[in-house]
């Protein structure tokens, strides 16, 4: 069966193993984001890593800075070299390896180990898996119905947290044991031997993310029709740049689209850097262990998944503009909410809480409780915010386009992707000069509410995706 005769089965979408096999993906890649980037890896990295909490949230603002860049300079590019050469497969395939290796080395990321090295792997690994969605994301238009979009992309995004939720929890029970009392969330010894003090638990996350990856991608592999073969990719890449700069010259053309495009840059620089720095900046601020860590992000993550279902009925009877506004206004008033909370206050004081009693357990403080309602909210929004948005960029394209288009969507989605982590990290590091450690980081992550805001303006100024498809 080739991809136009499975876009036009009279079968609903769920019930072809081809969409099955393309949201399969989702659910394979999710774990590296959930948990070696936000909840486990990347708090190790600040607070264990890291010489103190500043130093980590500057290189790891950092690593995701880098990585911005070079997935904004590649993705056009290659997204454009893959419209003419077909397949997008082998590409996904070519990219998988990066990651992989990437991953399995950052196990020697040890505690005292270079900093520098560390960020590199991160940035190849972050740098390969925002690749492989491009062309994931590609298949779309030619795999779906333009009505069935909106709901099958939040419902392989919500699969992507159900998978990253799965795995967040054997980390927590099996693998990341506490400083403290050295045994896992279950009270038992970390397996295979691994030891706490030296972060092993979290290292471990990196290469047992990158077995996950390669088992659970190959459902799209074996399931999911592909392009069939076009132009040699000698060829293909020759004729890129003119395909590129022919896309930077249309899309100015397509007024609705542009300024989706414009509007995305902006809101998806705050949802990125609110998800890689957001765990990291909870476990300096409050001291949190790694199994803490994971509780939150097992928390987030059980919200994500439903929330990721209703959006996608929300989508197919109100448009995916409604679902990102909704999103934008949840991202908002959670940011503002977890740099309004210190150690042992919230709301920029107003509410202040005595410290906990001893053998409270976690979580026992109520600026600790507080930071999680807050957390709830993100939760609530960062997965319909950009399956939504996915869904809109689907909506808006031809397949025969979806390649640089895509390509051109993860530039514009990344242009600026290093300035929010950037800025994160510069306003971090300046204030570091004047004030604790916590509350320099508490005013570096409240330069996102700015990208939030502005985003949301050219949000409600922009047509949605149905009436720019007809454009």
């Amino acid at each position: 069966m080739t991809s136009d005769d499975l876009t036009r089965e009279a079968r609903p979408a769920l019930k072809r193993p081809g969409v099955w096999g393309w949201m399969a993906f989702d659910f394979a890649a999710q774990p590296f984001f959930t948990v070696v980037l936000t909840f486990v890896f990347g708090p190790y990295f600040v607070s264990q890593l890291a010489p103190d909490p500043a130093t980590g949230q500057a290189w790891w603002g950092l690593s995701a800075a880098i990585a911005g860049v070079l997935v904004a300079v590649g993705s056009p590019f290659l997204g454009a070299v893959a419209d003419r050469a077909g397949p997008r497969k082998p590409w996904i395939g070519g990219f998988a390896a990066f990651k992989i290796a990437a991953l399995c080395l950052l196990w020697f990321s040890a505690p005292g180990s270079s900093l520098f090295v560390a960020t590199l792997f991160i940035v190849v690994a972050t740098a390969a898996a925002e690749f492989s969605i491009v062309f994931n994301d590609a298949m779309i238009p030619r795999l779906l119905k333009n009505e069935e979009i909106g709901r099958i992309s939040n419902i392989a995004w919500g699969l992507g947290y159900a998978g990253g939720i799965v795995f967040l929890i054997a980390a927590l029970a099996f693998l990341a044991g506490s400083k403290d009392t050295g045994l896992t969330l279950l009270g038992l010894p970390p397996a295979f031997g691994l030891d706490p003090a030296a972060g092993e638990g979290a290292r471990a996350t990196a290469p047992l993310a990158a077995l996950w990856y390669l088992v659970f991608i190959l459902p799209m592999f074996f399931l999911t029709p592909d392009r069939p073969k076009g132009e040699r990719v000698s060829a293909a890449m020759r004729q890129g740049l003119g395909d590129l700069a022919a896309t930077f010259r249309e899309i100015r053309t397509r007024r609705p689209l542009f300024q989706f495009l414009l509007a995305r840059m902006i809101y998806q620089d705050g949802v990125n850097a609110l998800i890689v720095l957001g765990g990291s900046f909870a476990a300096g601020m409050f001291g949190w262990t790694l199994i803490q860590s994971g509780l939150f992000g097992i928390i987030l993550n059980v919200v994500a998944i439903p929330s990721c279902f209703v959006a996608g009925m929300l989508d197919r009877r109100f448009g995916s503009k409604a679902v990102v506004v909704m999103a934008i206004l949840s991202l908002s008033i959670a940011t503002i909410g977890i740099i309004s909370t210190s150690p042992d206050a919230t709301l920029f004081g107003l509410l202040g809480f005595d410290p906990p009693a001893e053998g409270r357990g976690v979580f026992a403080s109520g600026a600790e409780r507080s930071y999680i309602v807050f957390g709830l909210l993100i939760g609530l929004a960062f997965g319909p915010i950009q399956a939504s948005s996915r869904s809109w960029m689907a909506k808006s394209v031809t397949p025969e386009e979806a390649g640089r288009y895509f390509g051109f969507y993860a530039f514009i989605g990344r242009a600026t992707s290093f300035l929010a982590p950037a800025v994160v990290a510069g306003a971090t590091q300046v204030a570091a000069g004047s004030f604790h450690p916590v509350t320099a980081s508490r005013i570096g992550m409240a330069s996102l509410i700015a990208f939030f805001v502005v985003g949301l303006v050219l949000v409600l100024r922009t047509r949605g995706p149905r009436e720019t498809r007809q454009a």
